[in-house]
């Protein structure tokens, strides 16, 4: 789980770089996935540490 949510955030920090390069509406979807991957890696890190604590 550590792995999968460290790889998301690596990803979702890519994907908004190349997102900003891109023109239109591609360069617009690119980056809210981008921010999906962002944001499922940050929670599967959380409920990794929550998991862990207990």
């Amino acid at each position: 789980m550590k792995i999968i949510g460290i790889l998301l955030i690596i990803i979702g920090a890519a994907g908004i770089f190349m997102g900003s390069s891109m023109f239109g509406d591609i360069g617009i979807a690119a980056i809210i996935g981008a921010t999906s991957a962002l944001l499922s890696g940050i929670g599967f890190l959380l409920k990794t540490r929550k998991n862990s604590s207990q």
